[in-house]
């Protein structure tokens, strides 16, 4: 059964980032314009709706996970996607990161591996 939550684990971390990062190149791109027209355009562009279906599978994924880890290192082990987002968006989007969110990203980090390491 390790390798089953390995597996839906390591797939919602890429889910989840696969959709924040296909929300924020939906969100990011300057043609849009603002108010409704942004939204129209957005809806009609791939980005959103590849944002949409990776949350949809998300959703299925972690169900399946949380059926199979206590809530508690769910919840916890699942933090990591914070973790894979802010160091996706930094090399995809070249977003700033801070000495503080380095500092936060190494004690998420942290903190998943030892909750991990007890799963």
């Amino acid at each position: 059964m390790q390798g089953l939550v390995f597996s839906l684990w390591l797939a919602n971390v890429l889910l989840d980032t696969g959709g924040q990062l296909a929300f924020k190149a939906a969100a990011s791109d300057e043609r849009a314009g603002d108010g409704l027209a942004r939204w129209k355009y957005m809806l009609a562009r791939p980005w959103i709706w590849a944002g949409i279906a990776c949350y949809v599978v998300e959703f299925m994924v972690w169900i399946a996970f949380l059926s199979l880890v206590p809530l508690s290192k769910g919840v916890l082990l699942g933090s990591i996607n914070i973790v894979a987002i802010m160091i996706a968006g930094r090399f995809l989007f070249h977003e700033r990161l801070s000495p503080m969110r380095v500092t936060g990203i190494l004690l998420v980090a942290a903190g998943v591996a030892i909750v991990g390491a007890g799963t």
